[in-house]
């Protein structure tokens, strides 16, 4: 592993970071990794979850590691998108919920996949997806996105994070500004949306705006929208969306984490430690890096450098930090950590996941029959 300095005065800069790594089990490397950089926070996906009993052992040898409340995160929307697809069973996707057209399904999606995330020893969720299905994006969205209509967007999203909330989970709205309009994935390319401001303002940005009080994160997308910002830089480096938009025009209060600075839509603008460093000046928190240590390693002696010889930087990062250990101390009650799993309980969550996806798939033929029985 490569040796880290930590700079007198950053000792918090690991605050400014999510981080993933391989394996199902606690590994020395990992654990030198995570005790050296002392992260926000801890990000698992399926290749990291084995079973239930195992993943909650993980992220508590995590947690031995980092002195302060981790965020443990998982993306979990149901449909494509679905990290516990082996360990307790499928979820219905956000576009087959939001089908049956009943709000209490809406919230019961919320309530089941965080009591899921919880029950395993997870306090974050990076769902619901605020993106608009557009036809646009919809060979890439595909079932993620709900509806082209924002403020249905919104009904269901509300719905689906006080859900959330009831198993004490925090929800995450992405990807900001929009995807909708988007016709290249961002995990590989950069997607460039030509829509002006007024109509993002109308449509995509509603979400954000009318949920920014129920939204204890919001994830940045690494798309390029060159009739807002004048290039194509994307969204996750430009302060005209993070600070100006976002958090000045919208009063967005908490906080800002970037998609993973793993993608290509995002490393075809700038190299992994550049990126961390422009998301941070443009007004970001926390930044994402999903799997590669030489990334998560870049990025952070990149953080660090940067703020040495920039003091303008580095106040920036010193009220990322505070922002970031302020949010964990109001939110302590959440990011307190849920008693390990038993068999029974894995075996109830199984269940009551198998019959919710029962009642969504059946929900709409059971609406078509009451209508015909009022018609009769």
């Amino acid at each position: 592993m490569t040796t880290l300095r930590k700079a007198s005065g950053f000792e918090d800069i690991g605050q400014l970071l999510i981080v993933g790594f391989d394996g199902t089990e606690m590994t020395p490397r990992v654990r030198s990794l995570l005790t050296r950089l002392q992260p926000a926070g801890v990000i698992l996906f399926a290749r990291n979850i084995k079973s239930p009993e195992q993943t909650w052992r993980l992220l508590r040898e995590c947690q031995k590691c980092v002195a302060t409340p981790l965020f443990t995160c998982v993306d979990l929307e149901g449909g494509t998108v679905d990290r516990f697809r082996d360990a307790l069973g499928p979820a219905p996707s956000a576009a087959d919920v939001f089908g049956t057209g009943d709000r209490k399904l809406f919230r019961r999606h919320g309530e089941i996949i965080g009591a899921n995330c919880r029950s395993l020893g997870f306090n974050v969720d990076f769902a619901p997806v605020l993106d608009l299905a557009f036809e646009a994006s919809r060979s890439v969205m595909g079932s993620r996105a709900v509806s082209a209509n924002p403020r249905e967007t919104v009904t269901y999203a509300r719905e689906f994070l006080a859900g959330l909330r009831t198993a004490n989970v925090m929800g995450c709205g992405k990807h900001f500004p929009g995807l909708g309009e988007g016709k290249l994935d961002s995990h590989h390319e950069l997607p460039v949306i030509e829509k002006p401001l007024g109509n993002l303002w109308a449509e995509d940005l509603l979400p954000y705006r009318t949920l920014r009080q129920q939204l204890p994160l919001v994830m940045i997308s690494h798309a390029a929208y060159p009739q807002v910002t004048r290039d194509r830089t994307p969204a996750s480096l430009s302060k005209v969306w993070i600070t100006d938009i976002l958090r000045k025009r919208i009063g967005y209060r908490n906080l800002v984490v970037s998609d993973d600075l793993e993608m290509g839509g995002v490393l075809s603008a700038a190299p992994i430690s550049e990126a961390a460093v422009e998301f941070v000046r443009a007004g970001g928190d926390l930044c994402l890096i999903c799997h590669r240590e030489n990334y998560v390693l870049q990025a952070y002696e990149g953080l660090i450098k940067t703020a040495e010889r920039d003091s303008k930087f580095a106040r920036r990062v010193a009220e990322a930090a505070r922002r970031v250990l302020a949010f964990k101390k109001k939110s302590a009650k959440t990011l307190h950590r849920a008693k390990a799993p038993s068999g029974t309980m894995v075996e109830k969550l199984s269940r009551r996941l198998w019959e919710f996806g029962e009642q969504v798939r059946l929900e709409p033929f059971g609406r078509q029959a009451d209508k015909r029985r009022s018609r009769s």
